[in-house]
C-alpha cells in the first residue's frame, strides 16, 4: 500500500513538472518599465533653471548661443558639447559658468536624453 501511494505521488510530481515546462522565449514578457527621457518632460526644466540666465536671446556673459527652444538645446547636445560642458570637473570649462557643477543625477538625465535619441516629447 505504501509503495503504491509513493508511486502515485512520484508519477503525479513528474507529470506536473513536465506539463509546466515551457522553454519558449517568445512567451517571455519584459517587465522593465520604459521611461524615456524627453526634452519637454525632463530636460527643459533643467536648462531653464540653470542655463538661460546667460543662454538667452540675445545671449549674455559670452554665451555663444541661446538655449531657449528644443531645437537649440538639441543642436547644443549634438554639435556643441553640451554634455561635456555640464559634466566637466574643470572649473574653466564647466557649465554653468563659475559653478557649482550640476548634481550628477541631473547630468545623468541629460545623458539619458541623448542616449534615448534626443526626443522632444
Amino acid at each position: 500500500m505504501r509503495i503504491s501511494i509513493l508511486k502515485f505521488i512520484i508519477i503525479g510530481f513528474i507529470l506536473i513538472t513536465i506539463s509546466c515546462e515551457n522553454d519558449s522565449e517568445s512567451d517571455l514578457i519584459d517587465v522593465t518599465p520604459v521611461n524615456l527621457v524627453t526634452y519637454d518632460d525632463n530636460v527643459k526644466n533643467i536648462i531653464d533653471s540653470n542655463c538661460i540666465l546667460c543662454h538667452n536671446d540675445p545671449p549674455i556673459n559670452f554665451a555663444p548661443m541661446p538655449l531657449l527652444t528644443f531645437e537649440q538645446v538639441k543642436e547644443a547636445a549634438e554639435n556643441r558639447n553640451l554634455i561635456g560642458r555640464v559634466s566637466s570637473e574643470d572649473i574653466n570649462f564647466l557649465m554653468p559658468s563659475g559653478g557649482p557643477r550640476l548634481p550628477q543625477s541631473t547630468i545623468d538625465i541629460i545623458i539619458q536624453w541623448r542616449d534615448d535619441g534626443l526626443l522632444e516629447q
